[in-house]
Formats: C-alpha cells, structure tokens, sequence
C-alpha cells in the first residue's frame, strides 16, 4: 500500500486529519516472510526485542491482544485462525497461546520460532502479530490518557521506550506546531476509545531508505549540502504512514495501529497530480515544521524537482 495522496494537502498543518473508516474496511494487512519488512521486523525483535516491545506494569494487554486477533481473523481468514485465546499465523507456520505456549504448524519458519522461543512467554504473541503484519501496534488508554503498551518495530526516529506510560501531550510535545494537536488530545483520546473506527495518513520525505528507524539503531542522516535538484530527488524516499485504531469500547482503550510504507521518490511519484499535491504541501511549510522534519536543507531542490513533474 502507498501513500493516500488525498492525504497530501495545502496549506500543510500539523492535526489530526482523522478519516471515519467504514464498516468491514480492513486494518491489518498479513506480510509475507519475503518481503523487506518482515526481515527488518524480525531482526529487530530476535536482536533488540526490548527496544521494540515496552510496557508500563502492571499494564494488562490482554484484552487488545485478543481484539487483534479476532481482526487478524476476521479479515484474513486465508492467513490467521483464532482458536481460543490463541492465533496461529499460518504464513509463518507457528501457533502462540496468550499465555505464550508456542506451537509450530506447516511449513514453520525456522527463524520466528527462534525468535519467540527467545522471549519471555508474556511478549510472545505480540512478537508474533508483529511478524505477521505489516503493522506495528501501541495501546491507548483512554481512562489515563497515556499510552502503557507498545509493540513498534519500525519506528520513524523515535524510541518507543520514550514513550510508554506517558500522557499524549507529553508524547506529542516535541511535535513543532503542535498547539492544535495537543488542544485536541483529550477529545482524540476519548474518540478513538468509542465503537467508531478512524484512520489517518502522515507523511515525508527523507534521505533514509530503511523501515525502521530508530535513533539507537539508525542515527539521522543528513541531505547532502551540494548536489542537483535531480541528484538529491535520486537519493530521497517517500515515506508514509496508515495509521488506525481498533477500539475496545468496554476497556475505554484502542490499539492504535502503523503501517509505515517507504518507496524512492522518483517511483511513488507517477502523476503530475501527485507531484503538485507534494509540491504545494511542502512548499506551505513554514519553518519549525521543516526543521523538525529535517527538511529545511532539502526543500528548495525538492520543490525544483516536483515542479517539473507537475
């Protein structure tokens, strides 16, 4: 899945851009052992599990970790069996209960089931949802307005850890422009913790072609300083987020859910419309929204070269 360009609007603001989902409109998307990310996502689990999977205790999971599989399930029953309080991700050919017992099926990945067999038994099926989507995962607690749990394998410059049990204007604090977003935060907290669903699209671009990037694993790289408009748009990526949110009203929590999708610019680029849209967003940008996005050095060239494509 790429970038929602309908997304990608003029003047740019930092909100909260949520978008209502329809009913029975998917939220999780099953990855393939193939594919990029899943290898991404499961070295960063067999060799940084701690950095990737944090939570504030006594936090109890449980009851989302049950509600994911239940969705896994129900939108990809090719892919996903929920047996009890168990999933068993059939691409990956293993089987976790919720109290972590682990079970190999057909076709088992040799390296998964070394990698959950690795984990304390309490992280193992959020290891295993993790493998097996392309989503990575937090909990909003609506009741404290924090968010106490977290399963991120792919963060965009940001350490989870940073983020466990703290209150969602703290999390969102170093956010520039952030006045309208933080205004909004009790409300979003108590909206995305009701029966209706929501989505929302963020996005940027970026010299880092990685998934992951968090700032232990991958620290920032710079735009070159010289360099054509040309050579520098050969350089940068499109990088895009889906992010939704699976409530469990009982609880008055919500899994919050990330699918991060990175492509070259020049590929996820194929429409003058598409180039327009970027151009003019990037171009409203005012100056704290740049530094932020560590675009302020790359803006002028990029502009150059969306311009021609528009």
């Amino acid at each position: 899945m790429s970038l929602d360009f309908s997304a990608v609007t003029a003047p740019f603001r930092m909100q909260p851009g949520l978008r209502r989902l329809e009913a029975g409109q998917a939220q999780l998307t099953p990855l393939s052992p193939d594919s990029p990310v899943f290898a991404e996502k499961l070295g960063v689990l067999s060799r940084h599990p701690g950095q990737a999977l944090v939570s504030v205790e006594p936090f109890d999971a449980s009851h989302a970790l049950h509600a994911l599989c239940e969705q896994a399930a129900a939108e990809h029953p090719q892919v996903f069996v929920q047996d009890g309080t168990g999933l068993a991700a059939l691409r990956l050919g293993w089987r976790v209960e919720a109290r972590g017992a682990v079970t190999p099926l057909a076709g088992a990945h040799a390296g998964v089931g070394d990698c959950l067999l690795a984990l304390p038994a309490r992280l193992r099926l959020a290891a295993l949802l993790c493998l097996a989507l392309h989503e990575d995962f937090a909990i909003v607690d609506g009741r404290s307005a924090t968010i106490p749990w977290l399963a991120v394998c792919l963060p965009s410059h940001w350490a989870p850890a940073d983020k466990a049990g703290r209150r969602f204007e703290a999390v969102h604090a170093p956010v520039a422009e952030n006045a309208t977003l933080l205004a909004a935060g009790p409300h979003l907290m108590k909206l995305v913790c009701a029966p209706q669903r929501w989505e929302r699209h963020v996005w940027t671009v970026t010299p880092h072609g990685q998934h992951d990037q968090h700032p232990a694993r991958h620290p920032s790289q710079e735009w070159p300083a010289d360099g054509s408009a040309d050579e520098l748009a050969a350089l940068a990526w499109l990088r895009s987020e889906r992010q939704t949110f699976v409530p469990l009203p009982a609880h008055e929590q919500a899994v919050f859910t990330i699918r991060v999708d990175v492509q070259p610019l020049a590929q996820a680029v194929t429409t003058p419309e598409q180039a327009q849209r970027l151009h003019d967003a990037l171009a409203s940008m005012s100056e704290a929204v740049l530094a932020y996005r560590h675009l302020t050095a790359a803006r002028t060239r990029l502009l150059a070269w969306l311009a021609q494509r528009s």
